[in-house]
């Protein structure tokens, strides 16, 4: 599992497990005083995950050493506890400003902010469409069946699709580097083309293994694509027009969007 596991991007709104490895008891002074890891010690932690590591600074959080790392031409930072026995993925968010905080921050890639895309670029032959397959109107779903946010729009999904008849949506599988699971299911789902199997996965129930290169390459456009057009996070909407909506929305919700000139 250890080896496709990648990271979760500096940009990502998901906040770090709550796995603090504190100083030990009656350490007041300077941490670098008793806590190192060079960026050596830091590969050799990491040789299971796969990732470059690019620097090694303290964390804003006592008890924690914050990596920068990189994978795939991605950057992002975790975390390591001052025991070195835990790896902890995520953003450090401080909770008086509510924003990310980070040593590495000014190191770290930002990713493009595009509110918009033309939609005749996405590889919908790549997509598994919920609702009217031959409307006219289209609903484009970057989405990942191991996350709990698109859980929720999922279902909201399968409400818009009984309201809104003249609307096909577009499931475009965008499995999250922090899910590792996630993109063998999203091989299952598109190798299966089937809404139950679509259903299964996001229900958290087990679904067939993947057995084609063909959907090992379609999901690798899918993310291809997505790193291109600035999408990072899920579920992110694109609408007719190529307007980019990033979030949960409820089906009536969308409902009104998609019917706004």
């Amino acid at each position: 599992m250890l080896k496709e596991f990648v990271i979760a991007l500096a940009a990502s709104f998901v906040i770090a497990s709550p796995l603090f490895a504190m100083a030990k008891e009656g350490c007041g002074g300077e941490c670098t005083s008793c806590h190192t890891l060079t960026q050596q010690d830091a590969t050799d932690l990491l040789k299971k995950v796969d990732v470059t590591v690019k620097s090694v600074k303290q964390a804003p959080s006592r008890g924690l050493f914050e990596l920068l790392v990189e994978k795939e031409g991605r950057q992002g930072v975790i975390f390591i506890d001052y025991g070195k026995k835990h790896l902890i993925q995520g953003a450090m968010v401080n909770l008086e400003s509510l924003q990310p905080v980070a040593a590495h921050m000014q190191d770290i890639q930002q990713p493009k902010q595009i509110t918009s895309l033309d939609v005749k670029t996405i590889p919908v032959s790549n997509a598994i469409t919920i609702g009217n397959p031959r409307a006219s109107k289209h609903l484009y779903v970057f989405t990942d069946p191991d996350c709990p946010y698109c859980r929720k729009a999922h279902l909201e999904l399968k409400k818009l699709a009984k309201i809104a008849p003249d609307v096909a949506i577009d499931i475009m599988l965008f499995p999250l580097q922090m899910h590792p699971d996630a993109y063998g299911k999203s091989r299952a789902i598109l190798e299966s083309r089937s809404l139950d199997v679509l259903d299964k996965a996001f229900e958290g129930k087990e679904v067939p293994s993947p057995s084609k290169e063909s959907s090992k390459k379609a999901i690798d456009e899918n993310i291809a694509f997505a790193a291109a057009h600035g999408i990072s996070g899920t579920p992110t909407l694109v609408m007719p027009d190529g307007r980019i909506e990033v979030g949960v929305r409820d089906a009536e919700t969308l409902k009104k969007m998609l019917e706004a000139k």
